[in-house]
């Protein structure tokens, strides 16, 4: 599903971060689903909240008629500030939930060294939830470790890890099953290695709030992406 709450603006491509799409900075890349009262929730990277449009949070919307939307708030991965990379995410809404006990689970990428630059640097897969309707969710649990850009395919759009990433509710079940790519070292011809992974995880409520932060960026992002 690839809809988005009007008026969401472009996302910041980092030198050397991954990129999905042409142009100079990402597609958002939003990820929709819906809970049993027919309420649509999107989630999608994007730089609004942060200084200078330096980073993307992962940001929500929703709305029971796709006409109206909440305000966009900020889903509460890392402080504002951090420098901190979320992208590509893979929401799910269990079906069977509503109101205020609607259940999101999310599986998105992030940066691991916000100051670093090159192939060196690395991203990895990370996980959070909520019990409470997007009103507050769980720590980020870490499911990956580290992979460097270098094991990555280049483009002339960028290092490409792929938009493969998903998260699926169990039926009958406060349970997720996230799929995603991670890319390992390249075999010594140099022939790529970039697997398909599914982890099962627990949805949990958490203590951190969802933020509805000052908008501090507004407009084109402040460093194109360059190709790899």
């Amino acid at each position: 599903m690839t809809v988005a709450p009007p008026g969401t603006p472009p996302c910041r491509s980092r030198p050397d971060r991954p990129t999905e799409s042409p142009g100079s900075a990402p597609s958002p890349l939003p990820s929709a689903e819906i809970n049993r009262d027919g309420t649509v929730y999107v989630v999608w990277q994007d730089n609004r909240f942060e200084p200078g449009g330096t980073a993307n949070d992962i940001v929500l919307s929703s709305s029971a008629d796709g006409t109206t939307w909440s305000p966009v708030s900020r889903i509460p991965l890392d402080p504002v500030g951090s420098n901190v990379d979320h992208f590509i995410p893979g929401l799910a809404v269990n079906r069977t939930s509503a109101g205020g006990s609607t259940q999101l689970a999310l599986t998105y990428y992030f940066d691991t060294n916000p100051s670093c630059s090159g192939s060196t640097c690395q991203i990895q897969v990370g996980f959070s939830s909520s019990l409470d309707n997007g009103q507050t969710w769980s720590a980020p649990q870490i499911l990956s470790d580290p992979m460097q850009l270098g094991w990555l395919a280049p483009t002339t759009q960028g290092v490409m890890v792929g938009d493969y990433i998903s998260t699926s509710f169990l039926a009958g079940q406060q349970g997720v099953v996230g799929a995603f790519a991670i890319g390992l070292p390249p075999s010594p011809d140099g022939l790529l290695n970039e697997p398909m992974y599914a982890g099962l995880e627990k949805v949990r409520g958490g203590s951190s709030r969802t933020r509805h932060d000052p908008v501090l960026f507004t407009g084109a992002a402040a460093i194109p992406s360059t190709p790899f």
